[in-house]
C-alpha cells in the first residue's frame, strides 16, 4: 500500500510541474521574439531577417527584434543561440558559412551545426555573382584566368573567412590552379564597397547585395556561380561555361536553439513559409535572385547533413586553412 501512495504521489508531482511548461507554451508568444543574424547589417542575412521579420512579428502577434551579433563566418552569432534557452523567443539567421561550411574550417567550432539547433525553414537558395568594379580590366572570367596563369596580382574580398564567398573564390582558384589573393571582410557590405573603391579587385557575392550594384552600374557581373544563367540576368554567363563542373549556391535558413517545442517549431515553419509564398515576398526574393525554399524541416536537415559533407570535401582537397 505504501508504495502504491509514493507511485501516486510522484505522478501527481510530476503532472504538476508539467502544468507551468505546458501553459506557458500554450500563451506563446507572450513577449518579443529575438531574430539573430550572425553577420553585420546591410548584407543578405540581414536583409532577409528585416523581410521576414516585419511579417512575421503581426502573424505571431508579437514583436520581431533583428539584432545583429556578427564574427567569424556567423560563428559567434550562432554560437550565441546555441547556448539560448530553448523557449522560442530566440531565432537564427543560419547560412551555408555557419551551418555547413564553418565546421570544416574552424577546429573548435562552439556548436555542431546541425545538433545543436532545430531547423525551422529554408528561406531560399541563390547562386554568388563575381563582381569587378565597372572600370576593372577585368571583364569576363577568362580574362581573370588569364591574369592569374601570368601570374599577375590580384585580390578578391569576402564577407569573412569560411562564407560562401569564400569558398567560392576558393573553388575557382581550385579548378583552375590559380592563385587570388583573399581579403576576408566582417561583412559584405564593407568588402563591396572596397570593390566599388577600387581597393580589392573583385568579390564573389551574393545576387542579394551585389545585384542592386550592378544595376546602377557601379560593378560589372562578369559571371553567375550557378549551373544556369539568371532569368533576371540573362546577358551574364555562368562560370561553369568558362570552367565546367563549377557550381557553388548559397542558402539562407532559420533555425532555433535544439530542444525547442516541437509544437512551438511547427508553428514557426508554418508562418514563415506562408510568409514566403505571399506574391510580395516571391516578388522581392526573385528581383534578389533568390528562389524560395519550401522544404519540411526533415528534407532541410538531409539536406543540411549533404552540404556539411560537400565543403567539408573541398576543404581537405584544397587544403583551405584558416590563418
Amino acid at each position: 500500500m505504501n508504495r502504491t501512495r509514493r507511485t501516486l504521489a510522484l505522478a501527481a508531482l510530476a503532472f504538476t510541474a508539467a502544468i507551468p511548461a505546458a501553459q506557458a507554451q500554450d500563451k506563446w508568444p507572450s513577449k518579443p521574439i529575438t531574430y539573430i543574424v550572425a553577420f553585420p547589417a546591410g548584407g543578405t542575412s540581414d536583409i532577409l531577417a528585416r523581410l521576414i521579420a516585419q511579417k512575421l512579428g503581426p502573424a505571431l502577434g508579437t514583436t520581431v527584434i533583428v539584432d545583429n551579433k556578427a564574427g567569424a563566418g556567423g560563428s559567434v552569432g550562432s554560437e550565441q543561440v546555441s547556448r539560448a534557452a530553448p523557449d522560442g523567443y530566440t531565432l537564427l539567421g543560419g547560412t551555408i558559412s555557419s551551418h555547413a561550411i564553418n565546421v570544416s574550417l574552424y577546429p573548435k567550432l562552439g556548436y555542431d551545426p546541425v545538433t545543436s539547433f532545430a531547423p525551422i525553414a529554408l528561406i531560399g537558395t541563390n547562386p554568388v555573382v563575381l563582381v569587378t568594379r565597372q572600370d576593372s580590366p577585368y571583364k569576363t572570367v577568362a580574362d581573370v584566368i588569364n591574369a592569374g596563369k601570368a601570374k599577375k596580382p590580384m585580390t578578391s574580398a569576402s564577407a569573412g573567412n569560411g562564407t560562401s564567398q569564400h569558398l567560392a573564390l576558393e573553388l575557382l582558384k581550385f579548378k583552375t590552379g590559380i592563385n587570388i589573393d583573399h581579403i576576408p571582410y566582417k561583412g559584405s557590405a564593407p568588402a563591396i564597397q572596397d570593390v566599388m573603391a577600387g581597393q580589392v579587385d573583385m568579390m564573389f557575392d551574393t545576387t542579394v547585395v551585389a545585384g542592386p550594384h550592378i544595376e546602377s552600374g557601379k560593378l560589372r557581373a562578369l559571371a553567375v556561380t550557378s549551373p544556369k544563367r539568371l532569368s533576371n540576368m540573362p546577358n551574364v554567363p555562368t562560370v561553369a561555361e568558362t570552367v565546367p563542373g563549377y557550381e557553388v549556391m548559397s542558402w539562407q535558413a532559420i533555425f532555433a536553439p535544439a530542444g525547442t517545442p516541437k509544437a512551438i517549431q511547427q508553428r514557426l515553419h508554418d508562418e514563415v513559409n506562408k510568409i514566403l509564398a505571399q506574391p510580395d515576398v516571391k516578388e522581392r526574393l526573385a528581383k534578389l535572385g533568390m528562389e524560395p525554399g519550401q522544404m519540411t524541416a526533415e528534407q532541410f536537415t538531409t539536406f543540411q547533413k549533404a552540404e556539411v559533407a560537400k565543403w567539408a570535401q573541398l576543404v581537405k582537397a584544397a587544403n583551405i586553412k584558416i590563418e
